[in-house]
């Protein structure tokens, strides 16, 4: 039988190796799964090598270190972003700790000095000639740096000190930790977490949601301005009261990109459907069968363009989503078909 050893960015420009490479048993829409499973293994593999590596070298070399025999890059585009992010996190309370505890009252501006320091030292790797995967790769840690700095020089500008300051707690936090008793999902890809029971998530308000490992190719991100902070708090904090969220305001301000920009940071699989007043129930109803059952999130945009008959019976079949999430049900019922949560 043949074995799958590698796996194709979609979007972009990357090859993955698969940790152990899969043979493919059985039938095709068997073996889908299993391919899917292990390209979230083999990204988790990578996130615990890489967590490891940031500290042992500097961090343009981390960002571009290449395997000596093949030549191609140590982390996929997704595993950098996530180590930067944990790492920046980590950074950034390590510096209100030393300001809450050790009275070290420059602590958070020394801080964002540094990040200047490293936000220059990436742009220096953009002069330099480099391949079209990685000046990706390069161009979206600058992204997510230059919304770090700008968070941390508008702390030190209002004079936060505190951890559990409001400015800090409603941002997007990832994190590798043993999850805290509040957080949700605790019993999810038990298979996914480090030697002490660590996982990578995701905290924001009170809200700790489980980073999903979904791959998502080496592909441009969102600048995050303070209204996509927003829509962020409001859409997390809706997903941990299990309910859906509906951002509303006019046309091509983003509500859709940001949605999506969410998905990326959570590593989720989002569908984008634009509805028309041609759907049908039947039609919407196979939609939330399939997100439901796949894990993945759904956006319905131009939703108001639904007529009345079909948005009624939409209600019914999301709120069966709805509740059963809620209760952390395997199974629910939608129009009639048991399917698997």
């Amino acid at each position: 039988r043949p074995i799958a050893t590698d796996f194709v960015a979609g979007v972009g420009s990357e090859v993955v190796r698969f940790e152990p490479p899969v043979p493919l048993d059985g039938k095709v829409e068997l073996y889908l799964q299993t391919i899917l499973d292990a390209q979230k293994v083999s990204i988790f593999e990578t996130v615990k090598r890489s967590l490891v590596r940031y500290k042992e070298q500097s961090r343009p070399e981390w960002v571009l270190s290449k395997e000596a025999d093949t030549g191609r890059p140590h982390d996929p585009a997704q595993t950098t972003l996530l180590v930067l992010a944990i790492n920046y996190v980590a950074e950034v309370e390590q510096a209100l700790a030393d300001m809450e505890h050790q009275g070290s009252a420059d602590a958070l501006s020394q801080y964002s000095k540094t990040q200047v320091q490293q936000l220059n030292d990436l742009i220096k790797l953009t002069q330099s000639d480099l391949t079209k995967g990685d000046r990706t790769r390069v161009m979206v840690c600058i992204t997510m740096d230059a919304h770090g700095r700008d968070v941390v020089e508008n702390m030190v500008r209002q004079k936060v000190d505190r951890v559990d300051s409001f400015m800090w707690q409603s941002q997007l936090k990832h994190k590798f930790r043993v999850p805290p008793p509040h957080a949700n999902y605790q019993g999810r890809d038990t298979h996914l977490r480090g030697s002490g029971g660590e996982r990578a998530e995701i905290a924001i308000c009170d809200a700790v949601l489980p980073y999903d490992y979904e791959y998502l190719g080496n592909g441009p991100r969102l600048v995050i301005t303070p209204l996509t902070d927003r829509i962020y708090v409001t859409a997390t904090q809706a997903l941990n009261l299990k309910m859906g969220c509906a951002p509303a305001g006019p046309a091509g301000t983003g509500k859709t990109e940001t949605t999506k920009d969410l998905a990326n940071a959570l590593a989720k699989l989002i569908y984008v459907i634009n509805c028309s007043p041609e759907m049908d129930y039947k039609g919407l109803a196979n939609i939330f069968k399939g997100v439901a059952s796949s894990g993945a999130w759904v956006c319905f945009d131009e939703f108001n363009r639904l007529i009345p008959e079909v948005l009624s019976v939409c209600t019914v079949q999301f709120k069966a989503v709805c509740d059963g999430i809620a209760v952390d049900a395997s199974r629910i019922r939608v129009e009639g078909d048991e399917i698997t949560l």
